[in-house]
């Protein structure tokens, strides 16, 4: 059998470029080497927006339609809803109770979301404690491995630590200890040259039609240094090449390359045809996406959950066994 992995993205808002290279081209090529589980993770996404929770619902449709439109296939990977497996909420609480608190306060990523998401109370019991829920969600599934970006690392030798706890505590090793796949890919700026985030909304979404593509990168921020047309341009330091790098072919990004180096096409002709690439290389998915009606969207997620929380169902009846809970 192929080994399993698991995945998943909150449905806090529309995925966009960042999303695509930073992870989803990844679990499309991983379909071919394990038994892929990715989530919808929307307990995650509640643990921030629990105060205006009102879009949850249709933030994990839009999801689901992008996982698809990307080329993860229902057929071959198991594409569901977190809250539709209770089985991750149990496990969870089994792991709250044996986690010593200094190693969920540890974790990096919690004080770096409590400076950057601004507007909402963070500082709450659930909030502290969401690498144990993501622990639970990795190990329910008894997963081998997990793609991850490298700022994940240490959410995911959290769960390594917690898995060990348990299998120590009950001496039977329940669950595998997970070890990361490490995402090859650039990492993009968002257009303001900040971290690409839906709270700045300075994104490209996948959903984006090709006007709205076109405004947005007219908006991006180009070399400082370079004001006028006849100065020479740094395309090492820009975000618009940047994008190029990662979207345009090595002859096209050459051209580009000597086009600022040489000063002899400005940054509003760059922009134009950085906006050319990236509509052509967003159509398939935007095609692929308009093809799935609501009702695809919902018989992908059932049969999903009902795919996911047989398998959770197996794992979450050993562990009840194992520390003698009445069933």
């Amino acid at each position: 059998m192929k080994k399993r992995i698991l995945s998943g993205m909150r449905p806090t808002g529309k995925l966009h470029l960042g999303h695509l290279v930073g992870a989803l081209n990844n679990w499309v090529s991983l379909q071919d080497s394990y038994q892929c589980f990715y989530m919808v993770a929307d307990w995650h996404a509640y643990m921030s927006e629990y105060e205006d929770p009102k879009s949850l619902k249709e933030n994990s449709c839009e999801v689901v339609r992008d996982f698809v439109a990307s080329g993860i296939d229902p057929e071959r990977s198991v594409i569901f809803v977190q809250s539709h497996v209770p089985e991750h909420l149990e496990l969870n609480m089994i792991y709250s109770c044996m986690t010593p608190l200094p190693w969920v306060e540890r974790v990096p990523t919690y004080k770096e979301q409590l400076r950057e998401i601004k507007g909402r109370d963070l500082t709450t019991y659930g909030f502290l404690g969401y690498p144990v829920l993501q622990a639970a969600d990795i190990a329910v599934y008894k997963a081998s491995a997990v793609p991850v970006g490298v700022d994940q690392v240490p959410h995911l030798e959290l769960t390594r630590e917690i898995i060990r706890r348990f299998n120590s505590l009950y001496k039977k090793n329940v669950f595998p200890e997970p070890e990361p796949i490490l995402t090859k890919s650039p990492k993009l700026l968002g257009l303001d040259n900040r971290k690409m985030s839906k709270s700045y909304a300075n994104f490209i979404a996948l959903a984006d039609e090709p006007e709205v593509i076109k405004k947005k990168v007219t908006q991006m921020i180009t070399d400082a240094e370079r004001i006028k047309l006849k100065d020479k341009g740094h395309p090492d330091i820009c975000n618009v090449f940047s994008y190029f790098s990662t979207f345009a072919k090595p002859d096209v990004k050459s051209n580009v390359r000597q086009w600022c180096e040489g000063a002899t096409t400005g940054c509003t002709e760059c922009k134009r045809k950085l906006s050319d690439i990236l509509i052509e290389y967003l159509e398939p998915i935007r095609t692929k996406r308009a093809k799935l009606s609501d009702q695809d969207v919902a018989d992908i997620i059932l049969e999903g959950g009902k795919r996911a929380k047989a398998a959770a169902g197996e794992t979450m009846d050993e562990v009840k066994k194992l520390i003698n809970l009445v069933k």
